[in-house]
C-alpha cells in the first residue's frame, strides 16, 4: 500500500530500522523507501531549540501536541513538522 510512496518520520533511522525488521520477519525483500527525517531536518532549521524532541518541534511549528507517544497523534505532528520545515 506504500509502495513508491516517501515516508516521513522523527528520528528515520529507529523507525526505518523497525520497518525493515518487520520485512525480515515476514521474510520480505526491503523496497528502499525514500525516508525524510524531520529530527535531522529540525536540527537544522531550529538549531537555537533545547532539544529537538518530537513534542518540543511540534510545538515550535505551532502543532500542539496533546497526546505524544500515541501513534496517530505523533504521526500527526511530524507530518505537521515535515510540512513546515521539508
Amino acid at each position: 500500500m506504500i509502495e513508491g510512496l516517501p515516508l516521513v518520520a522523527h528520528n528515520k533511522p529507529f523507525d526505518e530500522g523497525c520497518l525493515k525488521a518487520v520485512f525480515r520477519v515476514y521474510q520480505m525483500d526491503y523496497p528502499g523507501y525514500e525516508f525524510y527525517d524531520t529530527l535531522a531536518a529540525s536540527r537544522r532549521a531550529f538549531r537555537y531549540l533545547e532539544n529537538h524532541q518530537l513534542h518540543t518541534v511540534a510545538a515550535e511549528c505551532g502543532y500542539c501536541l496533546e497526546h505524544h507517544h500515541h501513534a496517530l497523534a505523533d504521526a500527526e505532528a511530524c507530518a505537521w513538522i515535515a510540512r513546515e520545515i521539508l
